[in-house]
């Protein structure tokens, strides 16, 4: 089963926690937040592509040093639509944050600032994304056996586009 896959059972399932106001909140705040900083949509999805694979890859090396529960309780402590500087720091550090933001400005109209300061919503925004299909989703993201297209830009796309945000 995909990733969006997933986020449509999520959003079918009444039992999942967020679910579908979860997906518009998360879709809502990204238009916002590109509208906050002058950013199109797609200036947003590849800002989101970049901090998105990087945040995977530090919940991978999480998963493999702390365990899942570990990256779970990560995910659960930080996901929301509000920034938050600590769950920055629980990934990155400084460098690696400086790093991510020269990444992400590349192929946008963003500079690096702009990208620094959307870092503290965003990480969030994902970890909600993340929650918002539970396990499954959560467990998805982290394979690292998989294919490799896991994109969480891709995926809020279309969740914006499902829920025509």
């Amino acid at each position: 089963m995909g990733l969006f896959d997933q986020i449509l059972g999520a959003v079918s399932n009444s039992t999942q926690p967020g679910g579908l106001d979860n997906l518009v909140n998360i879709a809502t705040t990204v238009k916002q937040l590109g509208n906050g900083v002058g950013a199109d949509s797609s200036t947003m999805e590849s800002v989101l592509s970049v901090v998105g694979k990087q945040i995977q890859s530090s919940l991978q090396a999480k998963q493999a040093t702390e365990g899942s529960e570990a990256v779970q309780e990560l995910v659960n402590q930080f996901a929301g639509t509000s920034a938050n500087f600590e769950a920055v720091s629980s990934l990155f550090s400084p460098d690696s944050q400086a790093q991510l933001a020269e990444e992400a400005t590349q192929g946008t109209n963003l500079d690096v600032n702009k990208i620094q300061q959307l870092l503290p919503t965003l990480i969030p925004l994902v970890f909600s994304f993340l929650q918002s299909g539970g396990s499954p989703l959560l467990n998805k993201f982290l394979d690292a056996d998989g294919d490799g297209d896991v994109d969480i830009a891709d995926a809020i796309k279309l969740a914006s586009k499902f829920l025509r945000i």
